[in-house]
């Protein structure tokens, strides 16, 4: 079992940042990849960024290039800086681990997080 708790959100003005924490404890050992994702109200779940055991990082096409995802494994923790915030970047943000593979389209995702709520204002 794996327990995901995150960190970091809060309101910020459009053009500012957010540094997102998830902070992994139980069978950490077994963690593969690791992903953020997000989630609005009456929309579907979107994956943000994924990450491998070895580093080897995934941003999808609206986050790329504003948004960084990285992984300290001595720390146990994934993180997610944000940068360039836009309106539309304002969502749940939900870190998730998952312990069988380090290829972020064939996860499952078994672990999840409580998530953190990011707003942007104009």
């Amino acid at each position: 079992q794996v327990q995901l708790v995150e960190s970091g959100g809060g309101l910020v003005q459009a053009g500012g940042s957010l540094r997102l924490s998830c902070a992994a404890s139980g069978s950490i050992g077994n963690i593969k990849t690791m992903a953020w994702f997000r989630q609005v109200p009456g929309k579907e779940r979107e994956l943000v960024a994924a990450i491998s055991s070895r580093g080897d990082p995934y941003h999808t096409a609206s986050v790329k290039g504003r948004f960084t995802i990285s992984r300290d494994n001595a720390k146990n923790t994934l993180y997610l800086q944000m940068n360039s915030l836009k309106p539309d970047d304002t969502a749940m943000y939900y870190c998730a681990a998952d312990v069988y593979t380090d290829y972020w389209d064939l996860a499952e995702f078994g672990s999840w997080g409580q998530g953190t709520q990011v707003t942007v204002s104009l």
